[in-house]
């Protein structure tokens, strides 16, 4: 079951250093052998010549020390800034190691041009242009030659490592938000555009393709059109299809009785936009058989070749127990589990409830272990039913049957401890074993607890996602109940200089 820990996460990058073939430096190693010539040894091999300070390539190898404005600004501990703003230290020194730590920019005036008109559009994104120093960018002619190829390189920087693994990377993100997208090499790609004659195509192909990323650009456009247009005009069009249920997601919508059905377009916006970044934490390439459980709408569908064979309701954690989001796979079923209680669960419900009644773990089929574990027995009243579809992650956490079917009929779905409940288990493992219902009743029948490998691991994908596309591709809102949205949303919005991601670890969980 689901206990937030909290995670340090040291992020490692590689500095690469370039040896700066300059006059200068040659003449002065010349200068420097010419010395050495003329001490004689005296056996010690001591060096009598101060020499210049080697260091060495990441991969091996001395390097010069390069002795350039833009060089020794990157390498500065107290961190740098231009007119205010702090810029991304570690991003910088690797794009500018690959230049010979010289200007960038000087020479690229249409690259130049480009990239800022890009950056200008970050609001397709639902990103604020202001975190990627707009201001400046546009009155960069102001800015000493220095300042202004670093703040070029800053602003291209961070808006591709938005579109490539989101404004909120993992490292600045609570404790339980674990999905990430395949890594990139920002720096690398954006010294692709450099020299490119369309660099702007370059880095928004960092950005996901999907059909959902898609359409919530879409819907982010419609939406500002209606906010731009006349007061009469702003209610989100009916082109969308919206839907805002607070209801279970097999009902149909009452209008009329929608609880939410005031919100503005701009709250909206916002709620578009927050989604828009839960969708740049993800793959780039999702799998086309995948299990996709969002917690948000409490629903769990099973895709093949990326169609929807299978759905059903899912009951997920309270909102102070929140299921994590996370990418594991199913490797195998488990019939008859026994469920091995958490020792937070043990020692915060269920012994004291044991001491206040003596017959309460005998009553619920529990023993206490040798090791002093409390495990509940198998058996259709035990708590994870009669089947557990088992995942591995760091959360311990897992999709499961329950004997407390009632659950599933509740408009409020969130009553787990933080593991995903599944209404129609059996479909379920009768579709990822690829066998008829029939054979999972029999492993059931066996009694004891048994195994059953999947044919091959199948991946699965724990969301929540409040705005997202429904089956029949209607634009479906869901409330934020876990409260994750806000906090995005500061990252997104935020004018300035957005937060550097390497110098803040991940939370936990606030519940």
């Amino acid at each position: 079951m689901f206990t937030s820990c909290s995670f340090a996460i040291a992020r490692f990058r590689q500095t690469g250093w370039a040896i700066a073939g300059t006059t200068a430096i040659a003449a002065g190693f010349a200068l420097a052998a010419g010395a050495l010539a003329a001490v004689p040894g005296d056996g010690s091999g001591a060096n009598p010549i101060a020499m210049p300070p080697i260091e060495a390539f990441p991969g091996g190898g001395p390097a010069l020390v390069v002795d350039s404005e833009i060089h020794n600004r990157v390498e500065r501990a107290a961190g740098l800034v231009v007119a205010g703003q702090k810029l991304r230290g570690a991003l910088l020194r690797q794009f500018y190691a690959a230049h010979n730590f010289d200007q960038v920019w000087a020479t690229r005036q249409s690259q130049v041009d480009a990239l800022v008109n890009l950056v200008s559009r970050a609001g397709e994104h639902g990103l604020d242009p202001d975190r990627f120093h707009l201001a400046l960018l546009r009155n960069r002619a102001a800015l000493a030659p220095i300042d202004r190829d670093l703040i070029l390189s800053d602003a291209f920087l961070g808006y591709a490592d938005a579109l490539a693994r989101g404004a909120v990377p993992i490292e600045l993100r609570m404790d339980d938000e674990d999905l990430t997208p395949e890594p990139v090499d920002v720096a690398s790609v954006l010294g692709q555009a450099v020299a490119s004659a369309d660099p702007a195509a370059i880095i928004e192909a960092l950005a996901p393709r999907s059909p959902a990323y898609t359409a919530l650009r879409r819907a982010l456009q419609s939406y500002r059109a209606a906010a731009a247009g006349p007061e009469s005009a702003r209610i989100a069009p009916a082109s969308h299809g919206q839907r805002d249920l607070r209801a279970g997601p097999d009902k149909t919508p009452d209008k009329a009785a929608d609880k939410t059905a005031d919100k503005t377009n701009e709250s909206r916006l916002r709620d578009i936009a927050v989604n828009l970044e839960r969708l740049r934490w993800l793959p780039r390439q999702i799998p086309a058989d995948r299990v996709w459980v969002n917690t948000a709408n409490a629903q769990l569908v099973l895709y093949r070749d990326d169609r929807p064979v299978f759905t059903t309701r899912v009951v997920v954690g309270e909102v102070d127990k929140q299921t994590p989001e996370l990418q594991t796979t199913i490797t195998s079923l488990l019939f008859n589990p026994p469920w091995n209680v958490p020792y937070s669960i043990a020692t915060k419900e269920i012994l004291p409830k044991a001491a206040q009644d003596p017959n309460y773990l005998t009553r619920h089929r529990m023993v206490v272990r040798p090791n002093g574990a409390i495990q509940q027995l198998p058996g259709p009243g035990a708590a994870l039913g009669q089947l557990k579809f088992e995942l591995t992650n760091r959360f311990d956490v897992y999709l499961h049957d329950t004997p407390l079917k009632a659950l599933f009929n509740r408009d409020n779905r969130r009553q787990s401890h933080g593991c995903v409940r599944v209404q129609n288990p059996r479909e379920l493992a009768a579709l990822l074993l690829q066998q008829p219902v029939d054979t999972i009743n029999k492993g059931i029948a066996i009694g004891s607890t048994n195994r059953r490998m999947l044919p091959a691991p199948v991946p699965v994908f724990l969301v929540y996602q409040t705005v997202f596309l429904d089956a029949d591709g209607t634009l479906a809102f869901r409330p934020d109940e876990y409260g994750r949205d806000d906090d995005i949303w500061r990252h997104l919005s935020r004018s300035g200089q957005a937060p550097v991601a390497q110098n803040n670890p991940a939370g936990q969980r606030r519940s």
